[in-house]
């Protein structure tokens, strides 16, 4: 199984990027997806996930609003939108899938599958 997460990158606050997460190695619609990040100095924290079908999504709050999280899985492909970076932000994103719902995948540590980090950056 493999999650590549790419699409990180140093832009100014304000300013938006947009994260890939491609899939191989699994059946990609039986699996949530879902965004994780690690901020410098701190533990990982749950940012995003999404629903196998797409049609439930769970946020952390420091987020809602600003970062949408969606899914292709003709693509195999998932995103997070992000928008209106803030200094924050900055952080290493892994992308992960995990059979269990949403909510469930937000409050666990224990996630089946981790991808690599992508790193975004955002100057003040």
């Amino acid at each position: 199984v493999q999650l590549q997460a790419y699409g990180g990158g140093l832009v100014q606050a304000g300013m938006s990027l947009r994260l890939s997460c491609a899939a191989s190695g699994l059946h990609f619609s039986a699996y949530t997806m879902a965004w994780f990040r690690r901020i410098p100095g701190k533990d990982r924290e749950f940012v995003a996930a999404i629903s196998r079908g797409g049609l439930n999504t769970h946020y952390a709050d420091s987020v809602k609003g600003r970062l949408t999280i969606s899914r292709d899985n003709a693509k195999n492909t998932g995103y997070l939108q992000m928008n209106d970076l803030k200094p924050e932000d900055t952080a290493l994103y892994y992308c992960a899938a995990d059979p269990r719902g949403p909510t469930a995948v937000s409050g666990s540590p224990h996630i089946r599958y981790w991808g690599q980090g992508t790193l975004v950056t955002v100057s003040s």
